[in-house]
């Protein structure tokens, strides 16, 4: 082969790749929807087979993950939903408040779609991948136990007693690595509040169990060694070993009412509910319930707390009002009294403010995933049945329009502001899960931060 028919076969060849990558991810997933994917709203698939994962996995590693959906409105304008290949799945990615809240609320058109990795690490009976008419009975079926009156006051006793216990020890450690300390410290109370006395023994192997459980959960799927699913199934397993363990040890005590304490841990109280026909949880759901609640509890908790800290810190005027709010519940306090207690955790309205404004700044969950159960419009644009719906948090707590000057920490924009339903979503689910978590999530930081603001030097 000569010289110009090698240039012309390399230029072919070239060409032909170009057409590969430019068209493949459209002839496997729009192409098959005929006329249709002419309504299907702006935006690119990336490359073959790994879409727009590879963008977007580097904008989360520089902490950056604005920049990946800015990159969509920059280039096709402020549509407020943009299709994209996430995950191995066709999605659209939705970024407004009205656009949010017809993925998150209309449960006839949508339905939980997380990735097949979260599905196998959160556990097929957690509330993130059931059917809705489960997840509403299971959520009457948990609702005492998590966040009841009773088990909350008893939550707040626990959580005294761990940061008496973790204060007292970071002031004679000198220098201490801020985050790791409170992860440590939520990962505490929330395996106390958990287990009870079986916390303590099993807790410093958990927690290592859990961080690599945490890490795979929004990663790709494979599952070879040195990949993050592959540490976090590895890390799943054991946890579930070890709760499926104490399940059972609880089960035996209660049935042989040998040495049996009356104690008000969660797990006692998940393995007691009954619903309104006689129906109680099986191991599955308990466990997978305890993994929900470890993975909505431990990362976010800590992160938010070490947030409004340092923003408490970086903002004096701020940090003194806070802790003048403080000083006016323990002043207030008869002498009989030495702990928090509910009733003053309902008088804090500015810290509550600030731990709003923490969470909105720094929107620890990036999305939540539904998927299509049929061909479904929203702005004129088709989600057709099975793609994948990307409610993406960020954009609407940094949207202007909603939070003027959104970069700004300002606890007073909540003075008075009460956000509608996809205007401040903090959790990674509207309704019933985010209604459930944040009342134990949101007394974890109010505890911490209360405790922290009456320790800190001005």
């Amino acid at each position: 082969m000569g010289p110009l028919m090698l240039a012309v076969a390399i230029f072919g060849a070239l060409m032909v790749l170009r057409w590969l990558l430019k068209n493949m991810n459209w002839w496997i997933h729009e192409r098959p929807i005929g006329d249709k994917q002419y309504l299907l709203p702006p935006g690119h698939m990336g490359l073959p087979i790994i879409g727009n994962m590879w963008s977007f996995l580097l904008a989360c590693k520089f902490s950056r993950p604005d920049t990946f959906v800015d990159s969509f409105v920059k280039k096709y304008g402020d549509t407020g939903i943009y299709k994209a290949l996430m995950f191995g799945y066709p999605s659209v990615i939705v970024t407004t408040p009205e656009t949010c809240k017809k993925v998150l609320m209309d449960d006839d058109k949508f339905e939980p779609g997380w990735p097949a990795a979260t599905v196998e690490l959160m556990g097929k009976k957690s509330f993130i991948t059931i059917p809705y008419e489960e997840h509403k009975r299971l959520r009457r079926l948990t609702s005492a136990s998590i966040n009841g009156m009773d088990a909350l006051s008893f939550y707040l006793t626990k959580i005294e007693d761990v940061a008496i216990f973790s204060l007292d020890k970071w002031s004679k450690m000198g220098e201490i690595e801020f985050l790791t300390e409170l992860r440590r410290f939520t990962f505490r109370i929330i395996m106390d509040i958990f287990l009870g006395s079986e916390g303590d023994a099993v807790m410093h192997n958990l927690e290592k169990e859990y961080t690599a459980l945490n890490l795979g959960l929004r990663a790709m799927k494979i599952n070879l060694p040195g990949f993050a699913y592959r540490k976090a199934l590895n890390a799943r397993n054991k946890l579930v070993a070890v709760f499926r363990g104490v399940v059972d040890q609880r089960r035996k005590e209660m049935k042989e009412n040998v040495h049996y304490r009356k104690t008000r841990d969660m797990i006692d109280g998940l393995i007691n509910a009954t619903d309104e026909n006689g129906n109680k949880m099986d191991d599955r759901q308990i466990i997978d319930t305890m993994m929900m609640y470890l993975n909505a509890g431990h990362e976010s908790s800590g992160h938010t707390t070490m947030w409004a800290t340092v923003y408490l810190q970086q903002h004096p005027e701020i940090f003194q009002r806070a802790k003048a709010e403080q000083e006016e519940i323990i002043r207030k306090r008869p002498p009989t009294q030495a702990r928090l207690t509910m009733k003053e955790i309902r008088q804090m309205p500015y810290l509550s403010k600030v731990i709003d404004e923490s969470m909105r700044l720094l929107t620890f969950s990036l999305t939540v995933f539904r998927e299509a159960k049929k061909d479904t419009y929203i702005n004129g644009y088709l989600v057709p049945k099975g793609w994948r719906a990307l409610v993406w948090f960020r954009s609407v707590h940094y949207d202007p329009k909603i939070y003027p000057n959104p970069m700004e920490f300002n606890p007073s924009r909540w003075d008075n502001f009460i956000p509608k339903a996809t205007e401040f979503i903090p959790f990674d689910e509207v309704g019933c899960v985010q209604e459930m978590n944040l009342q134990s999530w949101k007394l974890q930081c109010f505890s911490i931060t209360s405790f922290l603001i009456t320790s800190l030097n001005d």
